[in-house]
Parts: C-alpha cells; sequence; structure tokens
C-alpha cells in the first residue's frame, strides 16, 4: 500500500509519473486530497470544495491511465482552482461577500476546461484577498488562511492568491492556479516556500477570469517545481508540446539590479539572496550589478500620476465603490481602488506611454540577460498586527509587492524560487525574470537556477 502522505509530499510531475506507473490510484489520492480540503488540514484554504466533480474526474483518469492512455502528464494529479476562475456549476466569489449570493458560472473558463482536457482533478476553489487586490492574503468575508510554515504564529499567506499557496503547502495538492497582476502568484509562493511563474500578458487566455486590472492580469501556477510549472503552463494553453529546453545555471547571464529592489531587505532575506548568487557563480552563472534608473522612474511615475492597476480596478468596480454596498468591501482593498477615481485622462495616459517605453529601455538594458532579485524583501509577516493597524497593513502590503510590481508594470514574465529559510523556519524567495514574451527561456534558466538551489547546504 504506498504512503500517501508520501505522495502528496510529491511534485505534481513525479506524481504524475508515479500515476502512470501504476504505484497510486487516482480515486485514492482524490478522496484523501478532498478529505484535507473539508477538514482542518488548512482551514479557510478552500471556499468550496468540489467532490462530486473532483471524484468524477478521478475515475475518468483512472481508466484512461488503465488502458494506457493518459491524457498527459498531469492526468490524474489533484489541482486546486483560485476562486476568481469560473468553474462550470460553482459560483466564482472573488472572494467578495458582494458575490456569494451569484449564480454559479455556466461553463469553465478556457484554462480550466484544457487543464480538464489533461486529466486533472479540480479539488476546489481555493481562498484569495477580495478581488484580487493585496499582497498579504487577509480576507475579512471568508477568512484568512494561515501560512502552514509557522503553526505557533498565525502568519500571512501571501496574495492575493492565498488558498492556492496554502493549499501546495499544506500538502493538500501538489500544485494550483493563481493569478498575478502585482504579485499574487509571486508573492505567496515567496511566503510559502514554493515555486511560481507569472507569464507574460496573454501567454494564457484570461477568459472566465474576473478581471482587477485588464491590461496587468496574468494566470500562472503555483508548484512544487519548474518542471510542475512549465507541465502547468502547457496544460492551461492546450499545448502538446513545450518550446521550454532546460538550461544550464552554467550559461546563465544574468543582472542584479542595485536600484530600489535591494534596499531594507530583511536580514535572512538579504543573506540568502547572496548565497544564491555566490552558488550560482560557482556553478558558471555570470552576474552582473548596476543600477536600473527605470524602476525610480516607475517609483516617481505612479506617485505623480498615480498606478495603472488602481485606474483599472475602480473602472472595473466604480458600480460598487461609488455605491450603497462599498461598506461591505474590504476597506483595505477598497482603499486601494479609490485613488483610480481621482486620476485624470492624462494621468493614464501618461502612465501607459511611459508603460510602453520603459518596457522598450528595459529590454536594451538587458540586452540578452534575465534578472535577479529578492522575490519579496520581507518574510511573511504576523497577521494580528496588520489586522490591528490599517496603516501598518497598507505599508506592510506595499513592501511585500515592491519588487514583484516591477514585473508585471514592464510585462516581464518571472519564476520565483526558494532559496532557504530565516531562523524561524519562513521561507525567503528568488526571483528569475525576462522581457515580455520571453517566457520559454525564462522558464529554462529557471530548471539550471533549480538544481542549483537545491544544491546549497541548509
Amino acid at each position: 500500500m504506498p504512503d500517501l502522505n508520501a505522495l502528496a509530499r510529491l511534485s505534481a510531475a513525479a506524481l504524475g509519473r508515479a500515476l502512470h506507473a501504476g504505484e497510486a490510484c487516482p480515486v485514492v489520492l482524490a478522496e484523501r486530497a478532498l478529505d484535507m480540503a473539508d477538514g482542518d488540514a488548512a482551514p479557510r484554504a478552500f471556499i468550496a470544495v468540489t467532490r462530486e466533480r473532483a471524484l468524477a474526474q478521478a475515475a475518468a483518469a483512472k481508466a484512461r491511465i488503465a488502458a494506457g492512455r493518459p491524457a498527459s502528464a498531469l492526468d490524474g494529479v489533484p489541482v486546486a482552482i483560485k476562486d476568481l476562475i469560473d468553474l462550470a456549476g460553482e459560483v466564482t466569489t472573488a472572494g467578495s461577500d458582494l458575490y456569494r449570493a451569484n449564480p454559479p458560472a455556466p461553463a469553465d473558463a478556457p484554462l480550466a476546461a484544457a487543464l480538464d482536457r489533461a486529466g486533472m482533478v479540480f479539488v476546489g476553489k481555493t481562498n484569495l484577498t477580495e478581488f484580487a487586490f493585496s499582497g498579504l492574503g487577509l480576507n475579512p468575508h471568508f477568512g484568512t488562511p494561515h501560512n502552514p510554515h509557522d503553526p505557533a504564529t498565525p502568519r500571512a499567506p501571501g496574495g492575493s492568491s492565498s488558498g492556492s499557496a496554502v493549499a501546495v503547502a499544506a500538502d493538500i495538492v501538489p500544485c494550483a492556479i493563481g493569478t498575478d497582476t502585482g504579485g499574487s502568484v509571486r508573492v505567496p509562493s515567496a511566503f510559502n516556500g514554493l515555486t511560481g511563474y507569472k507569464s507574460s500578458e496573454g501567454r494564457i487566455g484570461k477568459g472566465g477570469v474576473v478581471a482587477l486590472s485588464v491590461t496587468l492580469d496574468t494566470v500562472g501556477p503555483i508548484a512544487r517545481s519548474v518542471e510542475d510549472c512549465v507541465l502547468l503552463d502547457m496544460a492551461m494553453r492546450d499545448a502538446a508540446v513545450s518550446g521550454v529546453t532546460r538550461r544550464d545555471a552554467g550559461a546563465l547571464h544574468a543582472f542584479v539590479p542595485e536600484t530600489y529592489v535591494l534596499d531594507d531587505l530583511e536580514p535572512a532575506v538579504a543573506k540568502n539572496f547572496e548565497r544564491a548568487l555566490d552558488a550560482l557563480g560557482r556553478a558558471g552563472a555570470r552576474i552582473e550589478r548596476g543600477p536600473c534608473p527605470i524602476f525610480d522612474e516607475i517609483v516617481a511615475l505612479t506617485a505623480a500620476h498615480g498606478g495603472l492597476s488602481s485606474a483599472e480596478a475602480y473602472a472595473e468596480y466604480r458600480a460598487i465603490l461609488d455605491g450603497p454596498e462599498a461598506t461591505r468591501m474590504d476597506r483595505r482593498v477598497a482603499a486601494r481602488m479609490l485613488p483610480g477615481k481621482a486620476m485624470s485622462a492624462l494621468d493614464l495616459l501618461t502612465v501607459q506611454q511611459a508603460r510602453a517605453r520603459l518596457r522598450r529601455e528595459m529590454a536594451a538594458l538587458l540586452d540578452g540577460r534575465l534578472m535577479l532579485m529578492p522575490t519579496t524583501p520581507n518574510v511573511a509577516p504576523e497577521i494580528a498586527p496588520l489586522e490591528a493597524d490599517d496603516e501598518l497593513y497598507h505599508r506592510i502590503n506595499l513592501r511585500g509587492l515592491r519588487n514583484t510590481l516591477m514585473g508585471n508594470f514592464l510585462d516581464m514574465p518571472g519564476v520565483a524560487m526558494p532559496t532557504g529559510t530565516d531562523a524561524g523556519g519562513m521561507p525567503t524567495s528568488i526571483l528569475l525574470s525576462g522581457i515580455a514574451r520571453d517566457d520559454e527561456r525564462v522558464l529554462g534558466f529557471a530548471h539550471g537556477v533549480e538544481r542549483v538551489l537545491g544544491s546549497i547546504p541548509a
């Protein structure tokens, strides 16, 4: 009899191989995942558990595997879906009390339908920050899932894809789907010691996904390995083959920006980042450091004219924000959206035009190099002080999103990977990024970086 707990700690790719080798049963694994999602393994990580559908999917996967015709490398593997993404017959709450009583979605979002065709087993829909607008993952409507890495002190799960990351970190599922507008895949991956991939805009379709910022929204996986991210990227795009080629870290040419993203790092974040760079250098990677004035310009541009995400979020939710139901929103989410109301047409055009120019300037600055930086400057903070003090909440939220936001503004695909922990066991993370639509090269080199990171002594 296989050890279900040991199987549950495997990567999605490794679990797929075990299933297809007959070493595990999709139905048994689905039942375990469903019971954990319904139980106290990770309270508040799931908004809905889709038991009936999961068991039907698992039975179908079992039959395909027995016949020697698995639908994909992930056939039979459990997955959790952020409750921003439509699943047929389920309400898409977007983490909001305002949407709790909405009618069920009539059909799967295209990316979910693609995962279904790949044979994946949908365990349920995961919790998130309301309307996906925070990097901390707190939710007053459905409760906040706690970061599993500190069982003694409730800590932030990271957001906005909070439940997706916690479901993986708590060994309920080996992988989950999130969205990333300012860091919402990479930050929870960093806080939970996981691997998260932010795709380039438009790479993975956003049909059937509740919008926050129609420009900046992207979809991506949270998992346990770069291989998982590649397979999930393929599955969500209905791709039969991947263009990703595994690249050795010795061939990596990377740039470390010394502007803004290295400021005010927590000691463990700085230490583990430098250890990672040293290990990559010893493996043959060519790493250069220098200023990145583009980041300074983004900060100044946002201060002077406002943020693109706030403008688009206000446009998306203005009927709520300007109406009687505004008090039912998380006040902290509303406070981040409302500055978009004050932005003029000139402000928005200035930001959009500068964004197009700065993307070109970043491509010229990197000149074929990839970028390395800490994913977040901090580890997961304690929840209680954030709930008690809105000013502290906003300050810590923006601090946690500080580095990842740059990638969204510049449409830079990126992979967040764990680099170790602090003295209390809280994870730290490194982010490998490239220019827009360079996803496959980023993922290819992430394989090599991951291998080097895995060899660093604890």
